[in-house]
């Protein structure tokens, strides 16, 4: 029995999420978005997001940069560190560390937003008087995901790189312009498609996950902080997922 109810749990919230997709995307080609409700989360999530994320990516660099350089040393290889910091971080840190971040920070407080709206029946409310919930609290929050994830990855990726150059020109004595030519040469247009396709997919399950469990949150106080915490281990676990899953398509197809 107890199995059984977990499997219905189970389906039943995966059910919400495609509904929620689906009517998503239905409003956003049959309904125009409000571009000031738009603006306000263009705002939280993108530029309050961006102190943040540059110190994460910042740091980044520079601890692949000094990691690799014990082992490039030994080898005399150190010339390849400009190489492995930038497929390093524009593959894989940059989109997944910036999408966790966003996931941590955005991702939970539009959890905490929606699920206390529901569990003082205001959503109720806006049913009542004929406006749709979803084009008001979800479109915006997911519109701005969208667009301003993939903004936040590109400049994750340039200051990842820059905390790389930091270390292999201060540290290393690798030249300024030496290092700039090896990372544009380690990079091609597949390891680009690959970091910035990630993002895309990671603000759809972001803005999905963290909108369903607002919606299903009850229980008062508790009930929200149950709903923000599911929000963040479910983003988390789905966007390693998803991140495993689109590295092994760009890897098995050729560019």
């Amino acid at each position: 029995m107890i199995i059984k109810k977990n499997l219905d749990d189970f389906f039943y919230y995966i059910g919400g999420i495609f509904m929620l997709m689906g009517h998503t995307i239905y409003l956003l080609f049959a309904r125009k978005p409000r571009f000031d409700l738009l603006y306000k989360q263009l705002v939280r999530v993108g530029l309050e997001s961006f102190p943040i994320v540059f110190l994460t990516s910042i740091f980044i660099g520079i601890v692949i940069a000094l990691q690799s350089a014990y082992q490039m040393q030994k080898l005399s290889a150190e010339i390849y560190i400009a190489a492995l910091v930038a497929l390093s971080v524009v593959r894989e840190l940059g989109p997944v560390i910036t999408g966790l971040v966003v996931a941590g920070r955005v991702g939970a407080s539009v959890s905490a937003e929606l699920g206390t709206m529901n569990v003082t029946e205001q959503i109720d409310a806006m049913e009542a008087m004929a406006t749709d919930p979803v084009q008001y609290l979800v479109i915006p929050r997911f519109l701005a995901l969208l667009i301003m994830l993939p903004i936040l990855t590109v400049y994750a990726d340039i200051i990842g790189i820059l905390g790389g150059f930091l270390i292999g020109v201060t540290k290393l004595g690798i030249g300024a312009t030496q290092y700039i030519k090896l990372t544009f040469e380690a990079l091609s247009m597949k390891d680009i498609y690959s970091g910035f396709s990630k993002p895309i997919v990671f603000a759809v399950i972001i803005a999905l996950i963290s909108a369903q469990e607002g919606f299903i949150a009850k229980g008062g106080a508790e009930g929200v902080g149950r709903a923000t915490t599911r929000t963040v281990v479910n983003t988390f676990i789905l966007i390693i997922m998803a991140d495993c899953l689109i590295t092994a398509f760009f890897y098995f197809i050729r560019l």
